[in-house]
């Protein structure tokens, strides 16, 4: 299926990301994708380290995916730009970024646990940044595997329409081929090679019935298939077609596909769908600065494209860019701008690489649609826009989440504390979610993440690219402090007189909980008693004072803050003074307000056998956890539990020993509880 297609040919580019639980077969489908298409030439497997994606030694040692790695391929005269993104929550930022410059997505869902947490997480990402998406129950030849129960649990948890277009032929290890209820055939494999035949006669009935349900749950969604459904006693397969690709593309509808990716079963029926019915860089709407002006997509428009990714490599630093609008020429000079700034500064595109993995082909020019890797731009991070430098757009950046957990790195021997400081720069600077900081009473360097397995990877890249010996304390989670019981008419009055102008402010603040996480502020003040752009000061100087509350140093969250009254002096008054006096009333007024530590909590889900399920509650009540949830399932017990981030260290090892190695877990996070 692999044939030439023109570079600049938009209506057939499909990019597209792999989202999924870890373990749901993420890779595995990758790289049967990329074998079918001919872009590799021996199928690589995740136990034996042979995998395309996969190319990190971390990723190899650890059996898992901890990076999104780009690759494409060609599937029927379509260029599919895919990234394999990571399914453990500790790298969730890494598919954030991912999922702002995709067009599509494949969700892949083990057909034996079905939507599991972390499935359940990178789909709220996708429909915060409106991906189209296909899903795909991956596993089929697996004990227990059953595509009818694992689409309940996607009906249930995900999408009020799954359309399931397919229809399995045999069960767990006998799973040979599906069914194609859109074509009304038979697909098989034997010997790796897939065979189009009649629809087997013992499922002849089962693969109707099935049928006639997809075009009655069409038909309420789509108004063409509906309007050929009430003249006609079927929905022609073209029209089934349309109205497929139509749903997938609005959303109002999801095209379940089902196979065996590890046994190569159910990956070109895949692709078929990859491209019929995700869309391409023409159909989704123009992309959108921040001061509202649109791009379309294409390469005729002025330049408009995203940085997603930085990678510092041995052979330079590499910036990976979803190109927009515009064409883009090696040489050219482009505009590098942040949204929170707009500051731009002109830097030139030494090269621009078409990426394969760790493998890239240098090309001359990436155009409206193209996910490449540019080399040399200095100030580029993940986030930044590369534009036009005549005409100005700044696109919004993927969102970046808040690191948790810390852990003290010092360098062993002091000779190579300026290598650390500049390796852990580095690591800042490839990975958002990685925060480094320097602890005022300690003295010490804390690099703060997303988790312990995150922080264990970044140690792991400064010991092994960096040639480091460092050291490292016990992990710590970041503790924030909320408004447990308010106060009312603080008055604070800030007068200051050295020479010259002098600084006036009287401010009135009310101060009381405000319902999960965040800060408001709000102004009752009549009469012009403090004008507008004092109230913004003052706003101002309440939210610098958040950074540290009075219980021990820890950001404030979950307020409200009322300025409900204050003066003004003719001179002396000014926004330095009022935001001055809005920090300073702010502190004092928490001082007086009753507070309360909160620590990070998170959503343990725990799969045990029968015999340990005990052993295993007792132990989550020993770690302060509330169980919310306990269902069995064929042998196992899955319990599900909230459980403060900090008693789950260590966990995976007690989890082993209680289970002689048959337990395991995941987790997802779960917000703020106060720390009991």
């Amino acid at each position: 299926m692999r044939t030439r297609i023109p570079d600049n040919s938009l209506a057939v580019v499909r990019n597209l990301g792999i989202l999924a639980h870890v373990d749901a077969g993420k890779t595995t489908v990758t790289e049967r994708m990329l074998y079918l298409a001919g872009a590799t030439y021996k199928r690589g497997e995740v136990h034996d380290g042979t995998t395309v994606t996969d190319f990190d030694p971390q990723e190899r040692d650890r059996g898992i995916t901890i990076f999104a790695a780009a690759v494409s391929c060609v599937w029927d005269g379509h260029r599919v730009n895919l990234i394999d993104t990571p399914g453990h929550v500790d790298f969730s930022d890494e598919v954030e970024r991912s999922l702002r410059v995709l067009d599509g997505a494949i969700a892949v869902f083990d057909a034996v646990a079905g939507v599991e947490p972390q499935s359940e997480s990178v789909w709220r990402r996708a429909d915060r940044y409106g991906v189209p998406r296909i899903a795909f129950v991956n596993k089929l030849d697996r004990p227990g595997a059953d595509l009818d129960t694992a689409v309940e649990s996607i009906r249930r948890r995900l999408h009020k329409a799954p359309l399931v277009v397919q229809l399995p032929i045999g069960r767990e290890d006998g799973f040979a081929g599906v069914v194609d209820l859109v074509r009304m055939r038979s697909l098989v494999w034997a010997g790796g090679v897939c065979s189009a035949g009649p629809v087997p006669e013992d499922l002849l009935a089962e693969a109707r019935r099935r049928r006639r349900l997809l075009e009655e749950s069409v038909a309420e969604l789509h108004a063409g298939a509906m309007q050929e459904f009430c003249v006609r006693p079927s929905i022609s397969d073209e029209t089934l077609a349309g109205a497929l690709r139509d749903l997938t593309r609005s959303g109002a509808g999801l095209v379940v596909l089902c196979g065996s990716a590890y046994r190569d079963r159910g990956i070109e029926p895949l692709l078929d769908a990859v491209v019929a019915y995700l869309p391409s860089p023409l159909d989704v709407p123009p992309v959108r600065g921040g001061d509202g002006a649109e791009r379309a997509a294409d390469p005729r428009e002025p330049l408009a494209a995203l940085a997603f990714k930085v990678n510092a490599t041995a052979t330079g630093r590499l910036t990976y860019v979803r190109v927009y609008s515009g064409t883009m020429r090696k040489g050219d000079t482009v505009l590098v701008t942040v949204q929170d700034t707009g500051a731009g500064r002109a830097e030139r595109v030494s090269r621009i690489l078409r990426v394969q993995a760790d493998r890239h082909t240098e090309v001359d020019l990436a155009v409206a649609g193209d996910i490449v890797a540019v080399v040399g731009l200095k100030s580029a991070r993940p986030g930044t826009t590369l534009c036009a430098p005549g005409a100005v757009l700044v696109l919004e950046p993927p969102a970046t989440a808040e690191p948790v957990v810390s852990v003290a790195v010092e360098a062993r021997r002091s000779t190579d504390a300026d290598r650390l400081a500049s390796g852990l720069a580095r690591l800042a600077e490839q990975d958002p979610s990685l925060t480094v900081r320097t602890d005022a009473e300690t003295g010490q360097t804390l690099l703060s993440g997303m988790g312990e397995l995150h922080l264990e990877v970044a140690v792991e890249k400064l010991r092994r690219d960096h040639e480091l010996d460092v050291a490292v304390g016990r992990p710590q989670v970041a503790r924030r402090e909320t408004v447990a019981r308010g106060v009312s008419g603080l008055l604070y009055r800030h007068v200051k007189q050295d020479g010259g102008a002098g600084q006036f402010a009287h401010v009135v603040l009310d101060v009381e909980p405000l319902d999960g996480d965040g800060f408001e502020f709000a102004s009752t003040v009549v009469g012009g008693r403090v004008p507008r752009e004092y109230v913004r000061a003052v706003a101002a100087g309440c939210r610098d004072a958040l950074a540290d509350g009075p219980l021990g140093g820890h950001p404030v969250t979950g307020l409200r803050v009322t300025l409900t009254d204050g003066a003004t002096h003719a001179k002396d008054s000014s926004d330095l003074a009022f935001r001055t006096a809005g920090r300073l009333a702010l502190r004092e007024a928490l001082r007086a307000c009753a507070m309360e530590l909160l620590e990070p909590v998170v959503e343990v889900t725990v799969t045990v056998p029968d015999d340990a399920a005990g052993g295993v509650l007792g132990d989550l009540a020993a770690r302060r956890g509330r169980v919310s949830g306990s269902t069995a399932r064929a042998g196992t017990v899955v319990i599900t539990a909230v459980v403060p981030l900090a008693e789950v260290f260590g966990y995976a090892t007690r989890l082993r020993s209680r289970t002689q190695g048959r337990g395991t877990f995941t987790t997802k996070p779960a917000g703020y509880a106060p720390a009991r």
